[in-house]
């Protein structure tokens, strides 16, 4: 019978480890960029009251199979926003719906009693396929004076799945199992690890300075991503290099 050497249990060892390292490698590259992703997000997450913001929602498909082909954005009527509009997105048809609030609001010393109170996005064609992620951004304003607006959004698939992201902060909390809808926060402070809390808009007429500060936001975002994925495909790529050269070397014949 023969017995394994020394030198061939290390062999299988490094073999061993090799793969290992190419499993955590393949696990961070595909793990990293769906949890930069998980949500339906607006960005930025902090705005100021009393002015005028752009916004933007990120939309990430989750599913497999599906595209995401509808949106719906369910805006607050207890502190509307007064005016509403978007930035057109190639291949989706955006419309703003206007309706009569349950009862009349003070806006900015204004008696208001209709707003805006949905915005539906449809996609024109495919829509946002299995792996991609989307954004839509609206200008919105009069920022309503108040600690925060729970914005809660409707994401329909081309297989007819509907998700709905409305859960409040407090609610995953409870339950982090919860689909959580995306929130604005203005006078109230964000939770302690809320990504998006340290981006502010400034309250500006122009909007100029809270569409700086929104893409800026985008951008950092986008590249901690981003290095996320390419250390971890570097990781990868480095694990599934030991295991050939591991291989390899178990394989040549012995003197």
């Amino acid at each position: 019978m023969h017995t394994p050497t020394t030198h061939n249990v290390r062999k299988r060892k490094h073999l061993l480890g090799a793969v290992a390292a190419l499993g955590l490698g393949a696990t961070l590259a595909i793990a990293a960029p769906m949890a930069a992703s998980a949500h339906v997000t607006v960005d930025p997450g902090q705005v100021e009251a009393g002015g005028w913001s752009y916004v933007t929602f990120r939309v990430p498909t989750e599913s497999d199979t599906a595209s995401t082909t509808k949106l719906e954005v369910h805006l607050p009527k207890d502190t509307p926003f007064t005016h509403i509009s978007y930035q057109p997105t190639p291949g989706w048809k955006t419309a703003v719906a206007q309706q009569k609030l349950p009862k009349p609001v003070k806006v900015m010393g204004n008696t208001i009693e209709e707003a805006p109170t949905e915005v539906t996005m449809t996609a024109d064609g495919s829509g946002i396929l299995p792996g991609q992620v989307q954004t839509f951004t609206l200008s919105i304003g009069p920022v309503p004076d108040t600690g925060r607006v729970v914005i809660p959004v409707t994401q329909t698939y081309s297989d007819g799945k509907v998700v709905e992201w409305k859960a409040t902060p407090e609610e995953v909390a409870k339950n982090d199992t919860l689909e959580p809808a995306p929130v604005l926060w203005i006078n109230d402070a964000p939770p302690a690890g809320d990504h998006h809390s340290g981006v502010t808009a400034k309250a500006d007429a122009h909007h100029g300075e809270a569409a700086e500060n929104s893409s800026n936001g985008g951008s950092d975002s986008g590249a901690v991503s981003l290095g996320l994925s390419i250390g971890a495909i570097v990781l990868a790529a480095g694990g599934a290099l030991l295991a050939a050269l591991a291989f390899s070397r178990s394989r040549k014949p012995q003197a």
